[in-house]
């Protein structure tokens, strides 16, 4: 299941990120978070308007920390295709897509993702990583016990359940929905609400 993109509604300019010269690298596994969204919250293939808005998870990285965000979006492109119109409105909201074929058995994106997440760790910046994967637990807490900031995007009910174990040495964890504010209308999601973000007029 590949992400879709459905172009962005109209909204504020976001506030001004004061530079720092500190970075945050966004990396993006929208496969999973596309099949996620699928399989385990919708139960069925989304429709357009119920996929991730991928300028908001942006926006929402910049924020996070208050500094620049670099967007690194990864793709499966061992069809020898690639999606031009997704790419072209990826690049529009700042992305880098990352394109990635093989010929092998290999998964491209996850091999992409750790390879960046390994060189990441010689670089000074934070990083957030938008996937449910276990695939990368070994990089992301190789990044952990330092400095760096560390965070974890995705549907918190279907994170693997030892990235949690890693939040006690500073892995921080983002709902994509509560947090991210990545979709335009409630998801239809049985998961465990912390009272101060239950909001009783989405069940009447």
């Amino acid at each position: 299941m590949s992400p879709a993109f459905t172009a962005p509604a109209p909204a504020s300019e976001p506030a001004p990120v004061v530079p720092t010269g500190r970075r945050t690298y966004l990396l993006v596994d929208g496969e999973n978070i596309d099949a996620t969204l699928g399989m385990n919250v919708l139960g069925r293939r989304p429709n357009p308007e119920e996929r991730p808005r991928w300028d908001r998870i942006s926006t929402f990285a910049q924020k996070l920390w208050d500094q620049d965000v670099v967007p690194l979006f990864f793709l499966n492109a061992s069809s020898g295709q690639m999606p031009m119109a997704f790419v072209q409105a990826l690049l529009a909201m700042g992305y880098k897509p990352i394109p990635l074929a093989s010929s092998g058995t290999e998964k491209v994106v996850d091999v992409g993702i750790q390879r960046t997440l390994e060189a990441l760790a010689d670089r000074d910046g934070d990083v957030l990583l938008a996937s449910h994967d276990g695939d990368f637990l070994p990089q992301i807490e190789s990044l952990l016990d330092s400095d760096r900031r560390v965070g974890l995007l995705a549907f918190r009910e279907f994170v693997n359940g030892q990235f949690t174990q890693l939040t006690e040495r500073g892995l921080e964890m983002f709902d994509l929905e509560g947090d991210a504010d990545a979709f335009t209308a409630p998801l239809p999601r049985v998961r465990i609400i912390p009272l101060d973000e239950f909001d009783p007029l989405r069940y009447l």
